[in-house]
């Protein structure tokens, strides 16, 4: 359904909640360090000196890849679009493994452990919240429009 097909509801008409604009905001800086983790692992395949650079270049083009999706679901956040919802939890569940691994290590990516975690709960308390929902134009159960 392209976007001049999208129905304009009541919940979704009106200045968007803070709530949402936030989520789409920690959506898109996940989608952003991916990009610049990708580039970063690019650059340092091609130029450096890595182990294995195929392996390098390998995992810096799955970063950017990667990316596409927290930066699509928080353009379809900011534009109130219903279906953006699922890949920002999506993105938020798979980020929190990924913070837990950091956390574990003895290393400088402690730190940044804690901001993903943090990143990745606050996003999901927003998307989650009844505000947001609404806005979103999302119906729980049992909710059908007559």
């Amino acid at each position: 359904m392209s976007s001049e097909q999208t129905p304009t509801t009541p919940e979704n008409t009106g200045p968007r909640p803070r709530r949402l604009t936030y989520a789409a905001l920690l959506a898109a800086l996940e989608g952003l360090a991916l990009v610049v983790g990708g580039v970063w692992m690019l650059v340092l395949g091609i130029t450096g000196e890595p182990d294995d650079r195929q392996q390098a270049v390998t995992g810096g083009v799955t970063l950017v890849v990667l990316a596409l999706l927290p930066l699509l679901a928080a353009r379809g956040l900011l534009g109130r679009r219903s279906w953006s919802r699922g890949p920002a939890v999506i993105t938020q569940l798979m980020a929190l493994p990924v913070a837990y691994n950091l956390l574990q290590a003895d290393s400088m990516a402690i730190p940044a452990g804690i901001a993903l975690a943090v990143v990745a709960v606050a996003a999901l308390v927003l998307l989650v919240n009844p505000e947001t929902t609404r806005a979103l134009g999302i119906r729980g159960p049992g909710n059908v429009q007559k």
